[in-house]
């Protein structure tokens, strides 16, 4: 089992990346967020490997809470790699903890691939899920920001906010601080 890599990247792509590892090269599929962080030449990265019948397949994933949040999604019944990877794609670690908290059926739904009812079936397997992934998260450097999101999700849910409004404003912040977070989610549900 191949479960991380350290080489340089030949030739990357948003979906994929080849790395050479002392003259092999290895294709591994990666998710937007990855393909956006990844450094141009050196790389280390985690991997999960896959076998099919008609394929052995790499994932990689330069944060370990991704990595996690994939293994957890492609265990649930209807989700395979490809839609993992969507998912990994759309939200980070710390985004989909929280759309796993609020329950946001319409944030899942966002994800191409995903239709209502799988959407529904990813958020009542991942039930719990958030709190395992914030902990990830809490140990890399999202961590601060991961805890902030939590905070300003519970504050504007106490302001009588709905879970799904409130999952698409923070979805579209950035920081750290809980004060800040609150303050730009307010002028963002104010439009929606």
């Amino acid at each position: 089992m191949i479960v991380g890599l350290q080489g340089n990247v030949v030739y990357k792509e948003p979906s994929f990346v080849h790395i050479d590892v002392n003259g092999v090269v290895y294709e591994v599929f990666i998710s937007l967020q990855t393909f956006s962080a990844l450094p141009k030449e050196k790389v280390s990265i985690f991997t999960m490997q896959i076998f099919r019948e008609d394929a052995q397949l790499l994932f990689g994933f330069l944060d370990i809470a991704e990595k996690k949040m994939f293994e957890r999604l492609i265990k649930i019944n209807g989700v395979g790699p490809k839609v993992a990877m969507a998912i990994c794609s759309t939200y980070t670690p710390s985004q989909f903890a929280v759309v796993i908290n609020n329950n946001d059926i319409n944030g899942v739904k966002k994800v191409p691939g995903i239709g209502p009812k799988s959407a529904g079936r990813i958020l009542v397997e991942l039930n719990g899920f958030d709190t395992e992934l914030l902990q990830q998260t809490q140990s890399h450097a999202e961590g601060s920001n991961t805890q902030a999101y939590a905070q300003a999700s519970e504050a504007l849910e106490a302001l009588g906010f709905k879970k799904d409004k409130i999952s698409k404003a923070l979805s579209s912040l950035e920081g750290n601080d809980t004060a800040d977070l609150v303050k730009g989610a307010l002028k963002l549900l104010q439009t929606i």
